[in-house]
């Protein structure tokens, strides 16, 4: 039998207080967990996507911060308040589209601003963070399974699914977001074809997502991105789930780069589309789409394929990590609390406001 390394791919490990992350840069070919050991190279970690996916970032970011300021324990209460604040922006400026990994920093910058007031003692405050850290691991875990089962009705025998980047496993700490539904259904015995994007410049569907489905079993076809109109032009897709990085208040939804074009071949071909997202990559605090900050990337990004330069020197690159989809391409979000439909702006602010 086949050995399932997915069983070994967990993306973020907290153990006997040390932090490793899976480096996706090196999948699918080695399964390397390398240990934490300073902000700095959080930071790089993040930066460098050897962890990514929305939720894995909110995750990584909350243990990065403990690995942050543990050595800054000899400080005064407010001084280590400090140095939680000034780490914490240090550590959001490595990805500034993904909301989830401000709000995992916001979240336990705020843990240890309540404790310090309950009891000043610097061991008592860190001790709290890494109580908050080790919550927003198990919380996401939660989420992912919430959604796979509200996500799981949507999948039918002998159906054709098109996703694009990794929403999966590999992206959060179970399950991932998209594909949540997907292994519930599988598990269940339901038939299904799951057609997965290369994600063009850095690959994550053919090294991530293609990878982590056939390691699990699931009926997996990797595509270049520019098949995806033929596939459904030939009636293979019947369904398109993908993942996001954020979720405005009035339903867009920002994803990787790529994520519109599928979204409008989708409306095109009547095709439903679902993004799947939890609570912590909705951000009620941003309007619209229009207003998310969109990440630019190295142009060593698309000049170079591998190690391999395929285009020429000195040319101009535009590398934008992410685009914003419209919410009204988007038929459904899946979400822990069930499916949202239109209007959204209304139906999410009664949920998350």
């Amino acid at each position: 039998m086949k050995e399932n390394r997915l069983d070994q791919a967990r993306t973020v490990t907290w153990r006997e207080d040390k932090l490793f992350f899976l480096d996706q840069t090196r999948l699918p070919i080695e399964l390397v967990h390398e240990e934490q050991k300073s902000a700095e190279q959080v930071w790089d970690s993040i930066k460098k996507l050897k962890v990514r996916g929305a939720p894995a970032i909110g995750v990584a970011g909350a243990y990065g911060l403990v690995v942050a300021v543990r050595k800054h324990l000899d400080l005064s209460a407010e001084d280590f308040l400090d140095k939680i604040r000034e780490q914490a922006d240090y550590l959001n400026t490595s990805r500034p589209t993904a909301v989830n990994l401000s709000w995992g920093l916001k979240r336990m910058t705020a843990k240890a601003e309540a404790e310090a007031a309950i009891n000043p003692l610097v061991t008592h405050i860190f001790e709290k963070m890494k109580e908050e850290a080790v919550l927003i691991h198990e919380e996401d875990k939660e989420l992912s399974r919430a959604m796979g089962e509200n996500g799981l009705a949507l999948i039918k025998e002998g159906m054709g699914i098109l996703t694009h980047c990794n929403a999966g496993a590999l992206a959060a700490s179970i399950l991932g977001t998209a594909t949540a539904p997907m292994y519930l259904a599988h598990e269940k015995g339901v038939s299904f074809r799951v057609y997965a994007d290369e994600t063009r410049p850095l690959l994550q569907g053919a090294r991530l997502t293609s990878w982590e489905l056939q390691q699990a079993g699931i009926d997996v076809t990797l595509i270049s991105d520019n098949m995806a109109a033929s596939m459904m032009a030939e009636g293979l897709i019947d369904m398109v789930i993908v993942g996001t990085d954020r979720v405005a208040a009035n339903g867009d939804v920002c994803n990787k780069i790529g994520t519109l074009g599928v979204a409008i071949l989708a409306s095109y071909f009547k095709i439903p589309f679902y993004v799947a997202c939890p609570a912590s990559t909705v951000d009620m605090n941003t309007a619209e789409g229009k207003s998310i900050e969109i990440e630019e990337r190295d142009s060593e990004e698309i000049t170079f394929f591998g190690e391999r330069r395929t285009g020429p020197e000195g040319i101009k690159v535009r590398n934008p990590a992410f685009d914003v989809t419209p919410h009204k391409l988007v038929t459904g979000l899946i979400t822990e609390q069930g499916i949202i439909g239109a209007p959204y702006k209304e139906n999410l602010a009664a949920l998350y406001s």
